[in-house]
């Protein structure tokens, strides 16, 4: 396992993240230039080497809730790759214009636990889930809209 000086210095070598000091000597790492809402590339890297990386990109199963994965056990070469892969996909419309195709099947009405309906619909480049008319929540990656339904235990209706 990397030292926290280790992860930090890796970390610090992409010059397109910002440092920012947060609680407990935690440290987050900030990309400005996101073409997303989401800033935070690295968030609550800790001394004691426990930390994580935005990893919007990887599948849901591979993520938390957040899109997150840990860092405590990861290599010089996984951590970097994991960085970049983050920057990368935040920095790029393109990715998530290419990603509309591939996800176009999720669009449509998501059957919940209780037989409520929610619609879930690709508009420009945001991902929205309806309840009626009423907009529930927005997205900007069809992978974060499925992770949500999922967790609330919304099932695509069968055409």
């Amino acid at each position: 396992m990397l030292t926290f000086a280790e992860k930090l210095a890796i970390i610090e070598s992409f010059p397109q993240l910002q440092r920012k000091d947060v609680s407990l000597g935690r440290v987050n790492f900030h990309f400005e230039e996101s073409v997303y809402d989401r800033k935070v590339v690295v968030q609550h890297l800790h001394p004691n080497g426990n930390g994580f990386v935005y990893a919007g990109h990887l599948s849901p199963n591979m993520t938390d809730k957040k899109g997150m994965v840990n860092i405590r056990e990861y290599s010089e070469k996984e951590l970097r790759t994991v960085v970049e892969d983050s920057i990368a996909y935040l920095s790029h419309f393109d990715e998530a214009e290419e990603m509309v195709d591939e996800f176009a099947d999720l669009e449509g009405v998501w059957i919940g636990p209780e037989k409520q309906e929610l619609t879930l619909a690709q508009e420009d480049l945001l991902w929205n889930i309806y309840a009626g008319v009423n907009l529930e929540e927005c997205f900007e990656s069809p992978i974060e809209a499925e992770r949500y339904l999922l967790e609330e235990g919304f099932r695509k209706k069968k055409s």
